[in-house]
């Protein structure tokens, strides 16, 4: 009996084992896939190169070392036996048909020789097409066949917050794939003298990803890896890329140029900030990039521009801040018209200029430093009203700055001795009581018209 029981158990057992193999079978098979990336990176990487550079010593450009006497009598080595350095670096192929590949100006800066070795290990000696430092941006180009290249992305319309995939070659070790998604647009700040647009990224990217790719999950190229913020010497999770529009303006200029002929306009301008926007009477979410200066015969100035004047696009396309409007005149060949779109006084204009490689140097106005008015918002300034004997009496409406302080508030506002002031948050003045009203109205910012010979100026004071 206890061996029956014990038979029929060991067969329910079976049967329940065997019943429950064809359910986890059905089971595994209602299981998705494992989320890859791996296609993508398959489609994108052999567009992506290793860049080997050798290049000239700083002691071999030094000419002391060139004196034959020189070097015999320190007994140094000849310059001719120094050898080369050797640094790597990255590009992304970007034209299978001309063989073009963009990599970073400091990748290539002062490069003797350039190999380029594709993922495949083909290695070529590429030709230096062209190399801005204002941008960090180079093309090289190689002959070879059987290439892949990255369709360049319109950056635009990038957004913080999608991923993104940095394709490089860290430290020399060979391609290397890191993911992250875009922190931020729009960077600048990291080069004081350059041309900025970056995007902010969060993919690893270490010393050797520099002229690598940055490229979205639809297989373009966002842009070219370029620089980080490495306080401990290693990847802290903030890393910046040339946007692809800007790289591909200043491809188009090496390629027909062999350089970027910088475009102006001839003003200046400055972000606007809530407080800017309630002083000169444009909505606090306004974007765009408010003139504080414009140069005489420029051709911001014959064009109409005028101080105060909001730039909120710039060939149709929507100016985001000050920043991205100087990037974009200064990748705009010389010679060629724009359309500026304006806002003055609450109303649209759209303005034509004609890009200009330089612009006329402002003059100095005449001064009469008798003693005036002393405002106590612009402590170390003294202003008077315009009268006989001054040479811009009955030209012009306003209140003169006879005198400023030097290292004074007023000073340091931007004003100086000459200044004619003509308005207050677009309100004339005529007068310094006039003048004395107009900033008691205005507030807690005051957006003051200024001529300073023949320049119009746009000084805020706080």
């Amino acid at each position: 009996m206890r061996m029956h029981v014990r038979t029929v158990l060991l067969t329910l057992c079976f049967a329940a084992v065997i019943g429950s193999a064809p359910a986890v079978a059905q089971q595994a098979a209602l299981v998705p896939s494992q989320p890859t990336l791996a296609p993508l990176v398959e489609k994108v990487a052999p567009a992506v190169v290793n860049i080997s550079v050798l290049s000239r010593s700083p002691v071999q450009d030094n000419p002391l070392l060139r004196d034959p006497f020189f070097r015999r009598f320190f007994e140094l080595p000849d310059p001719d036996k120094i050898p080369p350095q050797m640094s790597a670096g990255s590009g992304v192929i970007v034209d299978v048909g001309k063989g073009y590949v963009i990599t970073n100006h400091h990748v290539v800066d002062k490069a003797t020789e350039i190999v380029v070795t594709l993922r495949d290990r083909r290695q070529f000696k590429a030709k230096l097409i062209g190399s801005d430092s204002a941008t960090d941006i180079a093309l090289v180009q190689i002959e070879a066949d059987r290439l892949t290249q990255l369709p360049l992305a319109d950056s635009d319309k990038v957004r913080v917050g999608d991923y993104a995939l940095a394709i490089g070659n860290p430290f020399g070790l060979g391609q290397t794939v890191t993911m992250g998604i875009v922190s931020a647009l729009g960077r600048s700040g990291i080069n004081a003298e350059g041309y900025e647009d970056f995007i902010q990224t969060d993919a690893s990217i270490n010393p050797g990803n520099s002229g690598g790719a940055l490229v979205s999950l639809s297989g373009e190229l966002i842009g070219i890896n370029t620089a980080i913020i490495a306080p401990s010497g290693g990847n802290v999770g903030i890393g910046f890329a040339v946007s692809s529009n800007m790289a591909r303006s200043v491809m188009d200029q090496l390629i027909r140029y062999g350089e970027v002929q910088r475009g102006r306009l001839g003003f200046v301008v400055q972000d606007i900030t809530p407080d800017i926007a309630k002083a000169i009477g444009v909505p606090a979410t306004a974007e765009g990039a408010v003139v504080v200066q414009v140069e005489p015969g420029s051709a911001a100035d014959k064009a109409g521009v005028k101080a105060g004047d909001v730039v909120t696009a710039l060939g149709g396309r929507p100016v985001r801040g000050a920043s991205d409007l100087r990037n974009r005149i200064g990748l705009t060949r010389v010679g060629e018209d724009v359309e500026l779109k304006v806002l003055r006084n609450g109303a649209e204009r759209r303005l034509r200029a004609r890009v200009e490689r330089s612009s006329a140097s402002p003059q100095t106005a005449a001064l009469q430093t008798d003693k005036g008015t002393t405002i106590p918002r612009l402590r170390g300034a003294v202003v008077r009203d315009i009268g006989p004997g001054m040479p811009m009496y009955g030209k012009v409406q306003g209140v003169v700055v006879a005198e400023v302080e030097d290292g004074s508030p007023a000073a340091a506002r931007g004003l100086r001795a000459g200044d004619v002031i003509v308005a207050v948050n677009r309100k004339p003045v005529r007068n310094v009581a006039e003048f004395q009203a107009a900033l008691q109205e205005a507030g807690r910012v005051a957006a003051l018209d200024v001529l300073r010979g023949d320049m119009s100026l746009f000084i805020l004071i706080t």
